[in-house]
Protein backbone atom coordinates (compact mmCIF):
# COMPACT_ATOMS: atom_id res chain seq x y z
CA UNK A 1 0.00 0.00 0.00
CA UNK A 2 1.43 3.44 -0.83
CA UNK A 3 0.66 6.50 0.59
CA UNK A 4 1.86 10.24 1.06
CA UNK A 5 0.57 14.18 2.63
CA UNK A 6 1.41 16.63 0.36
CA UNK A 7 -0.45 20.39 -0.51
CA UNK A 8 -2.39 21.26 -3.50
CA UNK A 9 -0.67 24.00 -5.46
CA UNK A 10 -2.51 24.31 -8.66
CA UNK A 11 -4.14 22.89 -11.62
CA UNK A 12 -1.93 23.00 -15.41
CA UNK A 13 -1.68 20.63 -18.13
CA UNK A 14 0.66 18.11 -18.98
CA UNK A 15 1.12 16.65 -22.77
CA UNK A 16 2.46 12.72 -23.41
CA UNK A 17 4.73 11.57 -26.24
CA UNK A 18 1.63 11.67 -28.58
CA UNK A 19 0.96 15.26 -27.91
CA UNK A 20 -2.21 14.14 -25.92
CA UNK A 21 -2.66 17.24 -23.28
CA UNK A 22 -4.27 16.18 -19.61
CA UNK A 23 -5.40 18.38 -17.52
CA UNK A 24 -3.87 17.82 -13.40
CA UNK A 25 -3.15 18.76 -10.18
CA UNK A 26 0.46 20.02 -9.28
CA UNK A 27 0.56 18.79 -5.70
CA UNK A 28 3.71 19.36 -3.76
CA UNK A 29 5.09 17.16 -0.98
CA UNK A 30 8.00 17.26 1.32
CA UNK A 31 9.51 13.94 3.19
CA UNK A 32 7.10 12.60 5.01
CA UNK A 33 8.22 10.72 8.46
CA UNK A 34 6.66 7.83 9.96
CA UNK A 35 5.89 8.89 13.55
CA UNK A 36 4.16 5.73 14.90
CA UNK A 37 2.53 2.47 14.22
CA UNK A 38 -0.56 0.96 15.39
CA UNK A 39 -1.03 -2.50 15.73
CA UNK A 40 -4.26 -5.01 16.16
CA UNK A 41 -2.92 -5.84 19.46
CA UNK A 42 -2.20 -2.84 21.26
CA UNK A 43 -4.32 -0.25 19.11
CA UNK A 44 -7.35 -2.31 17.73
CA UNK A 45 -6.80 -1.33 14.67
CA UNK A 46 -3.68 -1.38 12.20
CA UNK A 47 -2.23 1.79 10.74
CA UNK A 48 0.68 4.01 10.25
CA UNK A 49 1.47 7.60 11.50
CA UNK A 50 3.56 10.17 9.30
CA UNK A 51 4.29 13.36 9.82
CA UNK A 52 5.13 16.12 7.67
CA UNK A 53 6.70 19.89 7.29
CA UNK A 54 8.61 21.25 9.96
CA UNK A 55 7.04 23.50 13.05
CA UNK A 56 7.76 25.50 16.10
CA UNK A 57 7.42 23.88 19.45
CA UNK A 58 5.44 26.52 21.09
CA UNK A 59 2.22 26.19 18.30
CA UNK A 60 2.11 22.05 19.16
CA UNK A 61 0.51 20.65 22.51
CA UNK A 62 2.52 18.38 24.83
CA UNK A 63 -0.09 15.82 23.73
CA UNK A 64 0.47 16.25 19.88
CA UNK A 65 4.39 15.90 20.70
CA UNK A 66 3.93 12.91 22.93
CA UNK A 67 2.19 11.36 19.94
CA UNK A 68 4.79 12.26 17.64
CA UNK A 69 8.30 11.26 19.51
CA UNK A 70 9.00 14.90 20.50
CA UNK A 71 9.11 16.47 17.52
CA UNK A 72 6.75 19.15 16.14
CA UNK A 73 5.25 18.41 12.71
CA UNK A 74 3.14 20.92 10.82
CA UNK A 75 0.73 18.27 9.54
CA UNK A 76 0.18 14.88 11.33
CA UNK A 77 -2.24 12.15 9.67
CA UNK A 78 -2.51 8.67 10.02
CA UNK A 79 -3.00 5.45 6.68
CA UNK A 80 -5.47 2.63 8.18
CA UNK A 81 -3.75 -0.35 6.22
CA UNK A 82 -6.10 -2.82 5.19
CA UNK A 83 -6.73 -4.91 2.41
CA UNK A 84 -9.03 -4.74 -0.47
CA UNK A 85 -11.37 -7.17 1.29
CA UNK A 86 -11.21 -5.18 4.36
CA UNK A 87 -8.45 -7.60 6.33
CA UNK A 88 -6.27 -5.25 8.42
CA UNK A 89 -2.34 -6.16 7.23
CA UNK A 90 1.34 -6.09 9.00
CA UNK A 91 2.40 -2.25 9.37
CA UNK A 92 5.53 -1.71 7.30
CA UNK A 93 8.34 0.54 8.17
CA UNK A 94 9.40 1.74 11.00
CA UNK A 95 9.16 4.29 13.41
CA UNK A 96 11.84 7.33 12.00
CA UNK A 97 11.58 5.95 8.12
CA UNK A 98 10.60 8.76 5.57
CA UNK A 99 7.95 8.10 2.84
CA UNK A 100 8.82 9.90 -0.19
CA UNK A 101 7.27 10.11 -3.91
CA UNK A 102 10.03 7.24 -4.71
CA UNK A 103 6.83 4.87 -4.31
CA UNK A 104 4.12 6.21 -6.94
CA UNK A 105 4.90 5.74 -10.70
CA UNK A 106 2.57 6.96 -13.32
CA UNK A 107 -0.15 5.28 -13.92
CA UNK A 108 -1.19 4.30 -10.66
CA UNK A 109 -4.56 4.76 -9.63
CA UNK A 110 -5.11 6.96 -6.41
CA UNK A 111 -7.68 7.82 -3.78
CA UNK A 112 -7.11 11.79 -2.95
CA UNK A 113 -9.00 13.19 0.37
CA UNK A 114 -9.12 16.59 0.73
CA UNK A 115 -11.32 19.90 2.46
CA UNK A 116 -13.48 21.54 -0.02
CA UNK A 117 -13.53 25.11 -0.47
CA UNK A 118 -15.16 27.00 2.44
CA UNK A 119 -17.55 29.21 1.33
CA UNK A 120 -19.45 30.60 4.40
CA UNK A 121 -22.98 30.89 4.77
CA UNK A 122 -24.73 30.59 1.58
CA UNK A 123 -28.00 31.07 0.07
CA UNK A 124 -29.90 27.70 -2.39
CA UNK A 125 -29.16 29.03 -5.37
CA UNK A 126 -25.71 29.26 -4.87
CA UNK A 127 -25.58 25.90 -2.28
CA UNK A 128 -27.97 23.64 -4.17
CA UNK A 129 -28.38 25.32 -7.64
CA UNK A 130 -31.68 26.44 -7.47
CA UNK A 131 -32.85 28.55 -10.07
CA UNK A 132 -34.41 31.30 -8.41
CA UNK A 133 -38.05 32.52 -8.73
CA UNK A 134 -39.11 34.01 -12.80
CA UNK A 135 -38.03 37.22 -13.70
CA UNK A 136 -41.29 38.32 -15.43
CA UNK A 137 -43.84 41.41 -14.40
CA UNK A 138 -45.44 41.36 -10.69
CA UNK A 139 -42.29 39.52 -9.34
CA UNK A 140 -40.18 41.56 -6.61
CA UNK A 141 -37.02 40.55 -5.02
CA UNK A 142 -37.90 37.03 -5.48
CA UNK A 143 -34.96 36.32 -8.24
CA UNK A 144 -33.06 34.38 -5.48
CA UNK A 145 -35.95 33.26 -2.81
CA UNK A 146 -36.13 28.95 -2.36
CA UNK A 147 -39.93 29.41 -2.48
CA UNK A 148 -41.86 26.88 -0.25
CA UNK A 149 -40.27 24.85 2.38
CA UNK A 150 -43.60 23.42 3.30
CA UNK A 151 -44.63 23.01 7.14
CA UNK A 152 -48.25 23.04 6.00
CA UNK A 153 -51.17 20.59 7.59
CA UNK A 154 -50.93 18.60 4.83
CA UNK A 155 -46.98 18.00 5.12
CA UNK A 156 -45.26 16.13 7.93
CA UNK A 157 -47.66 17.47 10.55
CA UNK A 158 -47.44 21.02 10.21
CA UNK A 159 -43.43 20.75 10.17
CA UNK A 160 -40.45 21.32 8.26
CA UNK A 161 -39.63 17.67 6.72
CA UNK A 162 -35.43 16.50 7.64
CA UNK A 163 -33.33 17.31 4.91
CA UNK A 164 -35.21 20.22 3.23
CA UNK A 165 -32.66 22.04 0.98
CA UNK A 166 -32.39 25.89 2.50
CA UNK A 167 -29.76 28.31 2.78
CA UNK A 168 -26.67 27.59 5.31
CA UNK A 169 -22.66 26.70 5.76
CA UNK A 170 -21.46 25.78 2.57
CA UNK A 171 -18.35 24.07 1.79
CA UNK A 172 -15.57 23.13 4.31
CA UNK A 173 -16.23 19.30 4.11
CA UNK A 174 -13.54 16.49 3.67
CA UNK A 175 -14.19 14.90 0.13
CA UNK A 176 -12.59 12.04 -1.11
CA UNK A 177 -12.01 11.45 -5.04
CA UNK A 178 -11.51 8.13 -6.10
CA UNK A 179 -10.07 6.67 -8.89
CA UNK A 180 -7.60 9.64 -10.03
CA UNK A 181 -4.59 8.65 -12.22
CA UNK A 182 -1.00 9.76 -11.59
CA UNK A 183 0.07 11.04 -14.60
CA UNK A 184 3.75 12.13 -13.39
CA UNK A 185 6.51 12.19 -11.01
CA UNK A 186 9.17 14.74 -10.46
CA UNK A 187 11.44 13.26 -7.51
CA UNK A 188 13.86 15.78 -8.26
CA UNK A 189 11.47 18.52 -7.43
CA UNK A 190 8.90 16.45 -4.99
CA UNK A 191 5.97 16.79 -7.58
CA UNK A 192 3.59 14.36 -7.92
CA UNK A 193 0.49 15.80 -11.04
CA UNK A 194 -2.85 13.60 -10.46
CA UNK A 195 -5.34 14.06 -13.13
CA UNK A 196 -8.18 16.21 -12.88
CA UNK A 197 -9.52 18.11 -10.03
CA UNK A 198 -8.67 17.55 -6.28
CA UNK A 199 -10.77 18.82 -3.51
CA UNK A 200 -9.65 22.17 -1.48
CA UNK A 201 -7.94 25.40 -2.32
CA UNK A 202 -4.31 26.29 -3.01
CA UNK A 203 -2.58 24.96 0.01
CA UNK A 204 -5.23 22.49 1.17
CA UNK A 205 -3.59 19.22 2.78
CA UNK A 206 -4.15 16.43 0.71
CA UNK A 207 -4.13 12.65 1.41
CA UNK A 208 -3.02 10.44 -1.24
CA UNK A 209 -3.38 6.42 -1.36
CA UNK A 210 -3.03 3.92 -3.71
CA UNK A 211 -5.97 1.75 -4.88
CA UNK A 212 -3.62 -1.28 -4.91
Amino acid sequence: MKFILGTKLNMTQRFDEKGVVTPVTAISVSANTITAIKTTEKDGYTAVQVGSGEQKESRVTKAELGATGGKAYKMVKEFRLKTPGGVDVAAEGAIGDIVDLGAFIAGDKVIVTGTSKSKGFQGVVKRHGFHGGPRSHGQKHSEREAGSIGGGPGRAGGRVVKGMRMAGRTGGDTVTVKGLKVVAVDTDTNMIYISGAVPGRRGTLVRIVSMS
